[in-house]
């Protein structure tokens, strides 16, 4: 029997709640029929005109007041609108509507079942949101010392924004430090070393630990920071890979021993990977691109199961500078697997590629006359899996944008990982002949195939919505952050910026012409709340405009004979 009732409760409010969602047009008609009906005992027209003669006797300073604290109120709200719009990226008063107003209306189904099919169905898209919203050690990311800092020296600018020192410093403690630093005097000051806010005192505390040992993150931290040129900083390195290798070939034969042996074997081993790798980005930055991929072969075979650090990307860009186009096929092959996390320098390095073939030959105009071949649409569904997977590097690639200096650390999908490839990979496709022209009559095109909004996306999950508050924290703050997709303005904000110029543009004139103002505000009283209005009907209506144009009366028809 409760049950019974519980169900007919349950019926009984949603079609209540159907009736206010799909029918308020007649609930608003069945109001104004109940008003009309009440008219005689709610003494309508009496109070009518109560309030009109009230209104009649009002001097325009109070419309002036009126109008006046209206405007101020909307202005409140607009700037209130526009603030948290700026800074949560939505509406207040939308946000409120729809978390508070839309329950009650029973908007929101509140079934359990529901929302668990739902929750289970949507798990595997969280989990991918989240990964894709992780911030990433940038593989082409530059040296403070050598380049950073000249940059700085030159300009007065700082390419690194706090955010994005703090994560390196956090980078550095997790791959160069270990329980056991404590028990080596060297490692010890560089463990506070690397905790050191103030560069001269990281600098300072690498020399005091050189002194006492040959320590192999001392010569990091100065090739990194103290080096003013990239020779200076690849003959530091050469300098730390001979000690870190030492180190290294010792821990290796005691990383059975003990947990402790392993922690340190598994720092020496990251110290000795960093250090072959930037020695390699060495090499490419002063124009020895073969031996710099030969060192990024040889360490890609030695430590395979290092994918952290994407060395491949590091390979595939000197590659790209060796013109060794089958090679960098290669690699895509190996790492351009669903299985793998994707980046921007594996789809847009597979998009060249295919581009390469048709690009010198390729006119918008033939294609459009004849269509486009299978080689053509192979290169342009490339191109529409790139802009997908990071819609912000064409216009990095297309010179639309301005280039910065990369930071330290990217965020996939985000203007921090679009400028970190535009900035290594932007001459690469002005190399290859016609590429930017296929780039640039295509790369729209992908927008047409993406669902709005973004609930679900076409090759790739849903873009994330994390990516523009982590790019502000990664990228400097002269640098205007793309925005993807563009937030269109809420309408409550367009709302009250119209409610608040019409009140204030009221208050103004009733200011400066207030009897004429008055004359106005009298007029339209009279219109709304005249008895007589209410009494006219299409007939008179039509009546008095025929007696004013002296309309002459329609004349009889004639009937004609057969």
């Amino acid at each position: 029997m409760a049950e019974a009732a519980t169900g007919f409760l349950e019926q009984l409010k949603s079609c209540i709640v159907w009736s206010w969602t799909y029918l308020w047009t007649v609930w608003f008609f069945i109001v104004l029929f109940l008003v009309y009906i009440l008219r005689v005992p709610l003494k309508i027209n009496d109070n009518l005109s109560t309030v009109s003669m009230f209104l009649n006797t009002l001097t325009p300073k109070f419309y002036v007041a009126l109008t006046g604290t209206s405007s101020l109120i909307s202005g409140l709200i607009l700037i209130f609108e526009w603030w948290y719009f700026r800074k949560y990226g939505t509406s207040f008063i939308e946000q409120v509507s729809v978390s508070h107003l839309r329950p009650l209306l029973g908007g929101v189904d509140n079934n359990s079942s529901n929302n668990s099919n739902s929750s289970n169905g949507d798990s595997d898209s969280n989990r991918q949101s989240v990964s894709e919203c992780k911030v990433w050690r940038n593989p082409l990311n530059l040296f403070r010392g050598a380049e950073y800092n000249r940059y700085t020296w030159v300009t007065g600018r700082e390419p690194l924004t706090y955010y994005d020192m703090n994560l390196s410093a956090q980078d550095h403690q997790t791959f160069f430090t270990c329980d056991s630093d404590h028990l080596r005097p060297a490692d010890a000051i560089m463990q506070k070393a690397w905790r050191e806010r103030n560069p001269q005192a990281r600098i300072s505390a690498a020399h005091e630990a050189l002194e006492i040992n040959e320590c192999a993150t001392a010569y990091i931290l100065l090739a990194e920071e103290e080096a003013t040129t990239i020779a200076e900083a690849e003959k530091l390195f050469k300098q730390a890979l001979k000690a870190g290798d030492g180190c290294y070939r010792r821990s290796q034969q005691l990383q059975h021993h003990g947990s402790q042996y392993e922690a340190q074997h598994r720092r020496d081993t990251n110290v000795l990977v960093y250090i072959k790798r930037r020695l390699a980005m060495c090499a490419r930055r002063l124009g020895r691109t073969r031996e710099a991929v030969k060192m990024m072969r040889d360490l890609m075979k030695e430590f395979p199961l290092l994918s952290m650090f994407n060395i491949h990307e590091n390979l595939l860009e000197a590659l790209l500078e060796l013109q060794a186009y089958a090679d960098v096929q290669a690699v895509l092959a190996k790492y351009d697997d669903i299985s793998l996390p994707k980046s921007a320098t594996i789809c847009y390095t597979a998009a060249l590629l295919k581009a390469r073939a048709v690009s010198d030959k390729f006119s918008p105009e033939a294609a459009s006359r004849r269509g486009l071949s299978t080689a053509e649409m192979n290169a342009v569904e490339a191109i529409h899996r790139a802009v997908e997977f990071n819609p912000h590097v064409p216009k990095y690639l297309l010179e639309m944008k301005s280039l910065i200096l990369p930071p330290e650390h990217i965020l996939k999908r985000g203007d921090s990982e679009a400028i970190a490839y535009a900035f290594f990979h932007l001459a690469h496709w002005k190399r290859v002949e016609g590429a930017l022209n296929l780039l640039h009559c295509t790369w729209e095109g992908t927008f047409r195939m993406i669902p709005y909004p973004l609930e679900k996306g076409h090759l790739f999950y849903p873009y994330p919505i994390c990516t523009e508050t982590a790019d502000r924290e990664l990228l400097p703050s002269f640098h205007e952050v793309s925005v993807y997709p563009k937030k269109e303005l809420p309408f409550f904000i367009l709302f009250t910026a119209g409610l608040c110029s019409f009140t204030a543009m009221l208050a103004l004139l009733t200011h400066q012409f207030p009897e004429l103002m008055g004359v106005f505000a009298k007029a339209m009283i009279d219109i709304f709340y005249s008895t007589e209005l209410r009494d006219w009907n299409c007939k008179s209506i039509f009546m008095r405009i025929e007696d004013e144009l002296e309309i002459p009366p329609a004349p009889q028809s004639q009937h004609f004979p057969n």
